[in-house]
């Protein structure tokens, strides 16, 4: 899988609530939540689809804020594997709201 250029990667985040550009080949979300279990249930949701497609994201939790990273390292940078699990992630959070 092919990294994303410059232009597509800042194009798929302008359609990706709350994503930005952490670095060069890293995307990011941090995702609030009122208490800490509801935190811990997306989570365990985020970890399911992670390990459905098999793309791992790293995941710091604090409290009611989770922040997920994503990175294909494999390719050496940002793919539609990130940008597809973002889109993922950003369902499981709304289905959480």
């Amino acid at each position: 899988m092919s990294t994303l250029s410059n232009e597509e990667i800042e194009e798929k985040l302008s359609g990706l609530e709350g994503w930005i550009r952490a670095d060069a080949k890293t995307i990011e979300r941090n995702f609030s939540f009122p208490a800490f279990m509801q935190g811990i249930s997306f989570v365990e949701q985020t970890a399911q689809h992670a390990e459905e497609v098999n793309h791992h994201p790293h995941i710091t939790i604090d409290h009611t804020s989770v922040t997920i990273r994503l990175s294909t390292l494999d390719a050496g940078g940002i793919t539609m594997k990130d940008i597809d699990s973002a889109s993922q992630y950003n369902r499981i959070f709304d289905s959480l709201s």
